[in-house]
């Protein structure tokens, strides 16, 4: 705010909201922000619903809270008083918020401060990976035991629930709605869990993640049904190889794109390039998809201290799809598994 001299700044993403503050609410449709004059005390605007909470995390003082029915803006006008040049999240304002602020409380200028609030994300603290540690470590120990309950006719539906609660007895909860994909549907990396029916010569692809304290895992583990035939087994190992290789170049310094270039390699050379259609990671923390962005031909430098997903996958329609991944975080020399459970093709008996 002091370089870009801005008199205020206006933050309306929860998940900025929550790492600014320590208090998390998804507000819905109701207004909730957080206003930060340069020269006033900070003042959270939430939903009369959140009040309570609120206070208990961010004290009493700092709280402004509206009822249904009333005005929220009035207690914008009153955060922002004097203030003309305002930072705000341009990715997260609505038109219409913008033009409230502008038509009504006397903003003159609105200066995106986005960039800079991500930026203050990317580099995760010892606290900040502990807790994804933590996460990891259930959502490894759930897949274990989802992958060897899973049976033939048990639907793709019934195991991503089955999944929500073997994480909610290990103390987490979802990162994300669980994908769990059988045979065809495998080829598609996001289709959402079906009532089809998991059959044999299947292969399973199950995409999910447990989040303890508002940090979110995120991993990908493959089944198959009944003895795995040439090309599953083959497809898996070049994707493992490729996963390998990706989580072998990483370290401080390096680019992003390098690391995805270190998976493709592999896919390619093996001629299944094509296949291959989407970056080989993302990053990780209070979001399931976060900076920083693994994409092919990235100059972003890499640093310690961030966690991303490597995840290569290898599709192929009408046959299936393999995907295997895993979070880490960057080290100095290296790299540093978050997720630690068993990459091996899990064969489930018939």
């Amino acid at each position: 705010m002091s370089t870009r001299q801005v008199d205020a700044a206006y933050i309306t993403k929860p998940v900025s909201i929550a790492y600014l503050t320590g208090f998390w609410a998804d507000p819905h449709e109701r207004l909730m922000a957080l206003a930060v004059p340069a020269r006033k005390d900070m003042i959270l605007v939430v939903p009369g619903i959140e009040a309570q909470r609120a206070e208990s995390v961010v004290g009493r003082d700092a709280v402004q809270a509206w009822l249904d029915g009333e005005d929220p803006y009035r207690l914008v006008e009153k955060a922002l008083a004097g203030c003309h040049e305002v930072g705000v999240e341009k990715e997260h304002l609505t038109v219409l918020a913008a033009e409230t602020l502008t038509t009504r409380i006397g903003v003159s200028t609105l200066i995106d401060l986005g960039p800079e609030v991500k930026r203050l994300r990317l580099i995760k603290s010892e606290a900040e990976v502990g807790t994804l540690e933590r996460a990891g470590a259930i959502a490894d120990a759930a897949g274990v035991e989802v992958l060897s309950r899973l049976r033939v006719g048990q639907t793709e539906i019934a195991t991503a629930e089955m999944l929500a609660g073997c994480i909610a007895v290990r103390g987490g909860t979802l990162s994300f709605e669980t994908l769990v994909q059988s045979g065809p549907n495998s080829a598609m990396p996001h289709a959402r869990p079906s009532a089809r029916k998991v059959e044999v010569g299947d292969l399973v692809l199950v995409d999910f993640g447990a989040q303890v304290d508002g940090y979110k895992a995120d991993m990908t583990r493959m089944a198959v049904v009944g003895e795995p035939d040439a090309r599953q087994r083959e497809i898996h190992r070049l994707v493992l190889d490729a996963h390998d290789a990706a989580v072998g170049v990483v370290r401080a310094g390096i680019t992003a794109g390098e690391v995805d270039a270190a998976a493709r390699r592999v896919i390619d050379h093996a001629g299944y390039g094509d296949r291959f259609f989407h970056r080989i990671g993302h990053g990780l923390g209070l979001e399931e998809h976060e900076d920083p962005s693994l994409d092919p031909g990235s100059k972003a430098t890499l640093e310690s201290g961030m966690v991303f997903t490597v995840e290569p996958g290898i599709y192929i329609p009408g046959w299936g799809g393999v995907r295997i991944e895993d979070d880490l975080v960057v080290e100095r020399d290296g790299c540093r598994l978050l997720t630690n459970s068993d990459r091996s093709l899990r064969i489930v008996s018939v």
